[in-house]
């Protein structure tokens, strides 16, 4: 039952997150923010899946960019709270033309009693939905901080209804003239921290020293000696190298587990192709001769981490263990069952002992081709 205050994305890596699956006719990241295009008689939109819950909940955003009017009679962007009844949501919608920005609750795409405030790019900069069980709050802000209440209204059935079935959905529309594009950032989020989309080198003798910075894009193989050092890592449908010269006794079983399980999991992205077979080997290389031998793989892909996130493929059933390494073989027909982006890890257990080794995002290329 995911809170939509959970929803945290500061659209810092250039890449739709597993959270916004059902994003729409372009919609994509670039410079730090989501940017939906206002296109003629296109439908656009930034959207998450229908497993949000707003009861209880506060969202709040960076409306960065808004659309120009240009020839247009009907140019607008929103913000909105969605529910699985077509034409039911709440938010805020700002109309180019006039100049407005519109609170409403609609029900059947109307709200006859919306609240309009001429639209103020500094006021209105950031913008706010919460419900506390009684009522609905529309607050805008200059900086994020220090919030005005500009409607309040009492809390339409369908909130407490629409559990873990309610969407956020960041949309934009133009009847005429030049494409555009209207642009959000900073969801739930006051914090926007710079991406380096470089490769990065750690070493370490008694200290940790870094050359760069660590790509939010990039795997990493890890080494030890005395102290830690890492050297560039997996490529797209290559082997990923851990490794490690000592190692490290489970408190629980009293078993050897690779240097590895005292450093944070590798980032490793699974672009998988839908309706393709899928195969990609992670190798952990732990001197003297480390093998994998009497420990279990698993692995699972999610809408969203932990209990908040659906179970969309389970991979367990697809890993072998091997010596050092661990394959991870999708077979074409099950590929073809996803249909959404999503996260995953990779874990190793003997017994109590889990290691997490490898995580991060899952994209999904959809398929044209059908047989």
């Amino acid at each position: 039952m995911p809170s939509l205050s959970l929803l945290v994305d500061t659209f810092n890596d250039n890449e739709i997150g597993p959270e916004w699956g059902n994003s729409y006719a372009g919609a994509h990241e670039a410079g730090g923010q989501a940017r939906v295009p206002c296109a003629v008689e296109t439908y656009a939109g930034y959207q998450t899946a229908r497993v949000w819950t707003f009861a209880g909940a506060t969202v709040y955003l960076k409306l960065a960019k808004v659309p120009a009017a240009s020839t247009g009679t009907n140019v607008t962007c929103n913000f909105l709270v969605i529910c699985a009844t077509e034409g039911t949501s709440l938010g805020f919608a700002y109309n180019a033309v006039a100049g407005t920005l519109r609170l409403m609750a609609n029900v059947d795409y109307w709200d006859p009693a919306a609240v309009v405030l001429p639209y103020d790019p500094v006021q209105h900069l950031w913008l706010r939905l919460r419900e506390d069980g009684t009522n609905v709050y529309w607050d805008t802000s200059p900086n994020g901080s220090t919030w005005t209440n500009r409607r309040t209204l009492a809390s339409p059935a369908w909130i407490a209804a629409s559990i873990d079935d309610t969407a956020l959905d960041l949309w934009a529309y133009r009847d005429a003239g030049v494409e555009d594009y209207a642009a959000y950032d900073n969801v739930n989020t006051l914090s926007d921290g710079a991406v380096h989309e470089v490769e990065a080198v750690l070493a370490a003798q008694t200290s940790l020293t870094a050359a760069g910075a660590v790509s939010v894009h990039a795997a990493a193989g890890l080494s030890a000696e005395a102290g830690l050092s890492a050297a560039p890592i997996v490529s797209v449908a290559a082997a990923a190298s851990l490794s490690g010269q000592a190692t490290l006794t489970a408190d629980a079983d009293s078993a050897e587990i690779p240097e590895v399980a005292a450093m944070a999991a590798g980032i490793r992205n699974l672009h998988i192709e839908q309706g393709a077979t899928f195969v990609q080997t992670y190798t952990v290389i732990d001197p003297p001769d480390w093998t994998w031998d009497g420990w279990t793989a698993r692995a699972q892909i999610r809408s969203a981490p932990a209990d908040q996130g659906a179970l969309l493929l389970d991979l367990t059933p697809y890993l072998t263990v091997m010596g050092a390494a661990v394959r991870l073989a999708i077979p074409a027909a099950v590929t073809g069952t996803l249909t959404r982006n999503g996260v995953w890890d990779l874990e190793m257990s003997l017994g109590g002992t889990v290691v997490r080794i490898l995580q991060g995002k899952v994209v999904v290329s959809l398929e044209v081709t059908r047989p």
